[in-house]
């Protein structure tokens, strides 16, 4: 009976062992094989299988663009690209904007006589124009009258950089009302009934290692016919 007791224990605690082995089993799952790794911040990445190569977009090289890639584009372009790069602050989209605000204030200007206004957007040798064409409607009593109805067009046509001097030149094509008086307000050329449709050629420089953000006016054409 004695040596019985201690065989009565051995299977007593198997059994329960046995018990706490199926429920920790329960509780914690068995692995089957399908389970996820964790992943081993030490390892190097898997290689990409063919498939997840194909879904992978390679990105553009963003090293500096060197001058020759430039001149792949179209000519017009590679010339606002090259200001862009000489002048960070350069923005053709921008520029259009401002060439088209210096028209309008220029063409009012010279119409109204206003030399001072003139001065500060155009160029020391067309400003002299300018001041001479306006001296001379003076000495014959003379006034115009402009008035620009709307812009069909501004549309940069050409640019370039010489050195530090960047050029854009601009075409602009306006509907404007242009008259001329003499001293008794007849009207001696122009038509105040009648809208004409223009085309202005424009060039605009500026120094790009100038802190000064302004563009003067260097030359102004019209087509030719």
């Amino acid at each position: 009976m004695g040596s019985s007791f201690p065989l009565f224990e051995i299977i007593l605690y198997a059994m329960i062992a046995g018990f706490l082995i199926l429920k920790l089993r329960s509780v914690l799952g068995r692995r089957t094989g399908n389970e996820k790794q964790r992943p081993d911040p030490f390892s190097a990445p898997p290689a990409a299988n063919e498939s997840e190569q194909d879904n992978i977009i390679p990105l553009p090289d963003r090293a500096a663009k060197e001058p020759d890639d430039i001149d792949e584009r179209d000519p017009l372009t590679a010339s606002l690209m090259r200001i862009k790069l000489a002048d960070d602050s350069f923005d053709d989209k921008e520029f259009v904007g401002g060439a088209r605000g210096a028209f309008e204030m220029i063409v009012q200007a010279y119409a109204a006589g206003d030399v001072d206004t003139l001065k500060s957007l155009i160029s020391g040798p067309l400003y002299g124009g300018f001041v001479q064409a306006i001296e001379e409607r003076e000495q014959a009593n003379e006034t115009q009258e402009t008035t620009i109805v709307s812009f069909r067009s501004v549309e940069i046509t050409g640019a370039e950089l010489d050195g530090h001097e960047a050029r854009v030149t601009v075409e602009f094509v306006t509907e404007q009302v242009k008259v001329t008086r003499d001293a008794a307000g007849t009207v001696v050329d122009g038509d105040p009934d009648k809208i004409e449709v223009l085309t202005d050629i424009w060039t605009f420089e500026r120094d790009v290692r100038s802190s000064d953000p302004n563009w003067e006016l260097v030359a102004a054409r019209v087509p030719e016919e």
